[in-house]
């Protein structure tokens, strides 16, 4: 599903994205090491396992970019001239190697750009969640969206 244009969205639209994913331990190996993370409750089962969650902890930075990546297709995919900032994020709960985790997205303010006639900015709320409807991950994202008279430039 393509994203939606800046006038096509109305503060409180809320959306489940359909698309789930289930984090797997190459997910978290290859983006620890790419990002070159060393810390050893992500790479380290015996650390991982001496400390309080006796198991490896999924990157939370894979975490977030996870969320982000789960909303793109509904929410400004085709549609986005740059994401502004993203601002509030926490990481409520542990995320673990094979939790199923889901997104979900409401837009909680809209504001016309004042440089780009036709544009706006969404402020999305995202919030992923695992299995057991716990939040794992949540942030705001300000996004700087074409309206649709913009959809040729």
């Amino acid at each position: 599903m393509a994203g939606r244009f800046y006038d096509q969205w109305s503060v409180g639209d809320t959306l489940t994205h359909e698309i789930g994913r289930t984090v797997t331990e190459t997910d978290n190996l290859l983006f620890t090491t790419m990002t070159h993370n060393p810390q050893p409750l992500h790479l380290d089962v015996e650390a991982a396992r001496q400390s309080e969650f006796g198991q490896i902890l999924v990157n939370g930075t894979f975490t977030f970019a996870l969320m982000i990546g789960l909303s793109v297709g509904d929410t400004t995919l085709g549609t986005l001239v740059a994401n502004l900032g993203y601002d509030r994020l926490t990481m409520p709960a542990p995320v673990f190697i094979g939790d199923t985790l889901r997104a979900r997205t409401k837009v909680v303010e809209l504001k016309d750009s004042g440089s780009r006639p036709g544009c706006g900015i969404v402020t999305f709320r995202h919030e992923l969640v695992n299995q057991r409807e716990e939040i794992v991950c949540q942030c705001l994202r300000m996004a700087l969206l074409k309206g649709s008279g913009a959809a040729a430039g």
